[in-house]
């Protein structure tokens, strides 16, 4: 019995050896299942570091993968080149055990992305086997860095090509400005989706021809394509273009229908449509109905508005997007700061400059430039050069809005100065450059600076071509200058056509200097232009004037009335707590204590010996009505509105629509004087900042 209990017991050892090899083979299975999960965890590993731009981290997780396949090397070849490390990338690249057609092509695009034309040649010429996507990569390239002619024969000699081969070409015409070029080969192509009718519906509006873009988007619903959210988004940016209002109602409609609408662009293209369309009501409407957290859609708004010259509206959007935390953008500020100098609003302008340094935005080229032409044009051109040595990368915009604001406010040195950096910077100077040089040499009476400029740009190591603008400062700057005959000389030889612009830049002149007969033979040439043309008519009257041959003017003022010729009506206005407040010139203030203020400035200007400019009082009535006429002239409203509305000693700026009268500009020297603070005026010509009796035009206006 013992022994037969022995040998059972053995037997069950002996029966239950096999599971002993059982649990080695399982326990191999789930070393190599660990293994491969291991793997798998490194390359997601590697993509979610790829995902977020940690290349190195990537790589580190890279290198511990005992045998990478070539698709993981892909992956991080294109990780490589999309952060523009395309030496690492080619390093990688060179390392590869084997390489497969797909590797060869990423590591080709990654070469175009980065814009090395010659390395990517040569790969492509040593690729062994190549597909429709290396030659449509290639092709993409050569388009890109503007090489046309070898695009052109790529395309022509690819043994096959496919659609986005197609497509690709069509878009590199459209980019280069080869509109009908594209449209042929759009034509020729044998089959179209919805991606090539799209790209040259957008090709077509972004080369100023919106119209034949709507109506090839009618082609593309005749030939029973769907059209997608971006064809949608470009149809809806040329209808705005074009403008093409009832289209663009209906396309509205099948955005809606189709379920569109709350797509990010779409909300902010429609915005846009509306707004150009002049219906900023509609636009609002738009913006109402859409969840409300994207700068695109908040932009569009205020953008919309500051185009249609609602500049208050657009201010008042800017401060609801900061309430609600929404980040402005660059486009953003340049719209908003585009309304603070159409309003003159300095203060809307810091508090902007403001926001703007929090962002870290303040020395980004495109929101400085736009900072600049705010500050410059709300009468502080300290803060506009302030702003402009803090842009990191200047542009020939940055460059040019310097210039041009230092020449408003009369800094002609300065703009003289900055240019001078600017050429020994090697940036070359453009035809907006020699505008604002000459506008400089006008505003401050340098007239031998301006005859050397104008010279220069003929003469010069970069010629530039004189355009009319440039003869019309010339002629300014001349004619102020009293050379009226030498300025009639230069209209007589110029190699354009004069305009009305050149001929009333003489009239100006004329009228300053009271030459008359020089006068009339200018209005005369104005006349043959524009036969209606106000400033003209109101120019030559004002000659007349100042010689005291009343019977002309009344002859001009019938002639004016006939021809239903109406003068723009004096106006000023001084922008308070974010309104605007316009006073228009023979007004009678109806604030009690704006009349104090004007009758307490003209007993203390009697008192400086103010004596009245009768000469600026341009109509036949007695001494006593000139006076009168004279003392009630908009900018003397503004700036008493300005003086009791404003904290004593702070500075006072004004604008007007129209140039500034000798008599008042007499009168403001003397009021700051009296009241102890800067006034700045600003004119349709330039800035003047009067500050202890003294102008800074040196009365040269």
């Amino acid at each position: 019995m013992m022994r037969g209990a022995i040998f059972q017991r053995f037997r069950f050892r002996a029966f239950s050896l096999p599971c002993l090899d059982s649990y080695v083979v399982h326990g191999s299975c789930y070393r190599t299942f660990s293994a491969a999960t291991e793997l798998r965890s490194r390359e997601v590993s590697i993509c979610n570091h790829l995902q977020n731009r940690r290349l190195d981290e990537a790589r580190d997780v890279f290198n511990q993968v005992p045998s990478p396949r070539v698709s993981l090397y892909t992956k991080m070849i294109s990780g490589y080149a999309r952060s523009n490390r395309l030496v690492d990338a080619l390093n990688l690249f060179d390392a590869m055990p084997v390489r497969d057609v797909i590797s060869w092509n990423s590591m080709i695009s990654g070469c175009v992305e980065c814009g090395d034309m010659d390395t990517a040649v040569k790969l492509f010429d040593e690729m062994p086997e190549r597909s429709v996507v290396s030659w449509t990569a290639m092709l993409n390239g050569f388009l890109r860095s503007g090489k046309v002619e070898q695009a052109e024969w790529l395309f022509y000699q690819m043994p096959v090509k496919d659609t986005a081969a197609w497509n690709a070409m069509v878009h590199g015409y459209l980019q280069l400005g080869r509109v009908d070029d594209a449209l042929e080969l759009f034509e020729r192509m044998p089959r179209k989706n919805v991606i090539s009718w799209t790209t040259m519906i957008c090709g077509l509006d972004q080369n100023e021809r919106s119209g034949e873009g709507l109506v090839l988007f009618k082609n593309m619903l005749g030939c029973c394509i769907k059209a997608t959210s971006r064809t949608f988004t470009c149809v809806i940016t040329a209808c705005a273009n074009a403008p093409a209002f009832h289209m663009g109602a209906q396309v509205h409609g099948f955005i809606i229908k189709l379920g569109f609408l709350s797509e990010e662009y779409m909300s902010a293209s429609l915005i846009t449509f509306y707004a150009n369309c002049k219906r900023t009501e509609d636009s609002r409407k738009v913006f109402d109905e859409k969840v409300r957290d994207q700068v695109a859609v908040w932009t569009a708004l205020l953008s919309g508005y500051s185009l249609n010259k609602k500049h208050e509206d657009a201010l008042s959007v800017f401060s609801e997007m900061l309430r609600n935390s929404i980040l402005p953008n660059q486009s953003t500020f340049a719209s908003g700061l585009n309304s603070c100098s159409a309003l003159g609003s300095l203060d809307w302008g810091k508090e902007m400059h403001g926001v703007a340094v929090k962002l870290g935005l303040v020395t980004d080229a495109f929101v400085g430039n736009s900072l600049v032409v705010m500050y410059s044009d709300c009468g502080n051109a300290n803060d506009a050069v302030m702003v402009f040595t803090d842009i990191l990368k200047k542009s020939i915009v940055s460059w040019n809005s310097i210039i041009v604001g230092c020449a408003q406010h009369g800094r002609g040195k300065w703009a003289f100065v900055i240019f001078g950096q600017m050429i020994r910077l090697n940036k070359e100077p453009d035809e907006i450059t020699f505008t604002g040089l000459l506008s400089a040499c006008s505003h401050c009476g340098f007239l031998h600076k301006g005859r050397k400029i104008f010279e220069y740009m003929s003469r010069g190591p970069n010629h530039i071509d004189r355009k009319i603008q440039h003869y019309t400062c010339m002629v300014d700057i001349l004619g102020r200058s009293g050379e009226l005959k030498e300025a009639e000389e230069l209209i007589e030889s110029m190699l354009v056509k004069p305009n009305e612009m050149v001929w009333l830049a003489l009239l100006s002149a004329c009228r300053m200097h009271h030459d008359v007969d020089r006068a009339e033979k200018a209005a005369a040439a104005i006349f043959q232009l524009d036969s209606k043309s106000s400033a003209a008519y109101v120019l030559l009257s004002n000659t007349y004037a100042s010689a005291g041959r009343w019977s002309n003017v009344s002859k001009l003022r019938i002639k004016m009335k006939q021809k239903g010729i109406m003068k723009k009506r004096g106006s000023s206005w001084v922008v308070f707590k974010g309104k605007k407040h316009e006073f228009f010139s023979g007004d009678r203030p109806d604030s009690l204590r704006i009349y104090e203020k004007l009758e307490f400035l003209k007993e203390k200007l009697k008192e400086l010996g103010y004596v009245p400019d009768y000469r600026s009082a341009l109509h036949d009535v007695e001494d006593e009505q000139k006076e009168e006429m004279l003392w009630y002239h908009s900018e003397r409203l503004a700036i008493a509105f300005a003086l009791v509305n404003t904290v004593e000693g702070n500075a006072v700026t004004v604008m007007k629509n129209l140039r500034v009268c000798e008599d008042c500009h007499a009168v403001i020297k003397l009021i700051s004087r009296v009241v102890g603070r800067e006034i700045v005026l600003r004119d349709p010509t330039r800035f003047h900042h009067f500050k202890d009796g003294i102008c800074s035009c040196g009365d040269y206006w």
